[in-house]
């Protein structure tokens, strides 16, 4: 029988599941929200409902993976998690330290970050 995941990976994909959610469903249906936000204006609003659209396929994955709740069934998932919020962090990190991105943009460094931090800490060893 397969191992089951630790609480604390379950609740980190449940709380994903909730702020993925929110992200998504306002890039998705409301893309120019961020934009009048942060002062950054975006030329089209296709790139915004795109992030919004992996936002939420990223959110489904996680839901599946806190509904499946063995380590075999979500360690690719977890594996995923990781990279792309690493990945995220510094190149929000770039360009709110280096290329004067509005300081709105730290809400989404700090989130994704945090995500990072729990992935990484909860990520299942085997």
């Amino acid at each position: 029988m397969d191992k089951p995941i630790s609480n604390g990976l379950k609740y980190t994909f449940l709380v994903h599941v909730v702020v993925g959610l929110v992200f998504g469903l306002t890039y998705l249906i409301y893309p120019s929200l961020w934009s009048n936000m942060s002062g950054v204006t975006a030329e089209y609003d296709l790139t915004d409902r795109v992030i919004g659209a992996a936002v939420l396929g990223w959110s489904a994955m996680s839901w599946f993976c806190y509904r499946a709740g063995v380590v075999g069934r979500v360690k690719i998932v977890v594996l995923g998690e990781i990279v792309w919020t690493v990945l995220a962090t510094l190149v929000m990190l770039y360009a709110l330290l280096l290329q004067g991105y509005p300081s709105i943009g730290w809400l989404n460094a700090i989130i994704m970050a945090a995500f990072a931090i729990a992935f990484i800490v909860f990520n299942p060893k085997e």
